[in-house]
């Protein structure tokens, strides 16, 4: 039997930004490894990569030497070949689009590859039209829509597909995000351009909706009733987005909008808290995680705050996390469900089939989660 043939690129970089609250990883991944950030693409990509175990014996990667899959690959036991070099420095967006051209000259049939927003932009830059590519999401901003909604979830659809499958093709948007001005507090994204991604039920994300997605007087009848709940000694974690700092502004608090902030009886004890920061002040102290959904997209934790780490996580709960959403931004999904991608499978398996979400004045509802 004839293999089938897929490329697979690894930046090892991705997402180094995310645990250090640089929000995110171009230009700064030796300030993240001097803050103790581990790399995590890899890790990412085993995840989407065991979904193929079952169908190894039919397969062949074509891949980068090194860090960039070969190393993986030859660990997970995947029949392989290297093609190209590297140099003796960190991978670059150079390699990533020259791995792009010498994998489309092999003719795979579809080009994997593990990243962020940054590494979508350098595919782009280098793939040819109707080339099937997939992302397995690893960065820290991910707001364009041709990944994955999960390393597991990226693995599945690939399956289907080498399994013959009926799997669709469409258009997939790039989008990227000026990185110097999100670190000021400023978003200024951009269109790069489309790639042409498998599309199959739920399994890729969509472009994440920009804008204001919540009401002001929502905001403001959620601050009172968290005002009038407040628990002493509590440390209340508040992850990043416009609903959450707009919550804050209404109890007076100057929190950051793109940062992970803490409170604790009534004031700011933290401000945009790296990953390591946040675990220690939550590993041996009462706490409530309060996050927000990406609008139009669904994820609720591993885009954009992965301060919020797996470690971080156990240590508050999983009972304590509360998802703080307007109706109109739940409308925006369209039915779909809420989502996670902490980067541990055990661990997302581990959240319930739906979540509370917090939307308006003693105002619960129950929506449902998926991974």
């Amino acid at each position: 039997m004839s293999k089938f043939h897929l490329g697979l690129i690894i930046n090892p970089l991705a997402g180094l930004g995310g645990p250090a609250g640089l929000k995110g990883s171009d230009g700064i991944a030796e300030q993240a490894l001097a803050l103790g950030v581990q790399p995590k693409a890899a890790q990412r990509t085993r995840i989407a990569l065991e979904q193929l175990l079952a169908v190894r014996e039919r397969l062949e990667f074509l891949t980068l030497p090194g860090v960039m899959g070969a190393e993986l690959l030859a660990e997970m036991g995947f029949a392989h070949r290297t093609l190209g070099e590297l140099g003796a420095g960190p991978s670059s967006a150079a390699d990533t689009r020259r791995a792009v051209e010498l994998l489309q000259d092999a003719g795979v049939a579809l080009i994997l590859f593990a990243g962020g927003d940054g590494t979508a932009r350098d595919v782009c830059a280098a793939v040819r039209e109707g080339q099937p590519v997939l992302g397995i999401p690893a960065g820290v901003k991910i707001q364009s829509g041709v990944y994955a909604i999960s390393p597991r979830a990226a693995g599945e659809l690939t399956r289907r597909l080498v399994e013959g499958g009926l799997v669709r093709l469409a258009s997939g948007e790039v989008r990227d995000l000026d990185e110097a001005a999100l670190r000021e507090g400023r978003v200024a994204a951009r269109w790069y351009g489309e790639l042409c991604v498998p599309e199959e039920g739920g399994y890729l994300q969509q472009v994440k909706q920009g804008g204001m997605e919540s009401e002001e007087l929502v905001l403001s009848d959620l601050a009172a009733w968290l005002e009038d709940s407040w628990e002493a000694d509590v440390r209340y974690i508040f992850g990043p987005g416009s609903t959450l700092h707009g919550l804050a502004q209404n109890l007076g608090l100057e929190t950051t909008l793109l940062g992970v902030d803490v409170i604790e009886n009534g004031r700011v004890i933290a401000r945009d808290v790296h990953e390591a920061q946040l675990f220690e002040l939550v590993r041996e102290h009462p706490a409530r995680l309060l996050v927000t959904a990406i609008g139009g997209q669904g994820h609720i934790l591993g885009r954009g705050n992965q301060q919020i780490s797996p470690r971080v996580l156990r240590a508050v709960g999983l009972d304590q996390l509360r998802v703080v959403a307007t109706k109109r931004k739940l409308g925006t999904l369209q039915g779909r469900p809420l989502l996670v991608d902490t980067g541990e499978v055990q661990l997302d398996d581990a959240f319930p089939d739906a979540v509370r979400v917090w939307a308006g004045y003693r105002e619960e509802l129950l929506y449902p989660l998926s991974r």
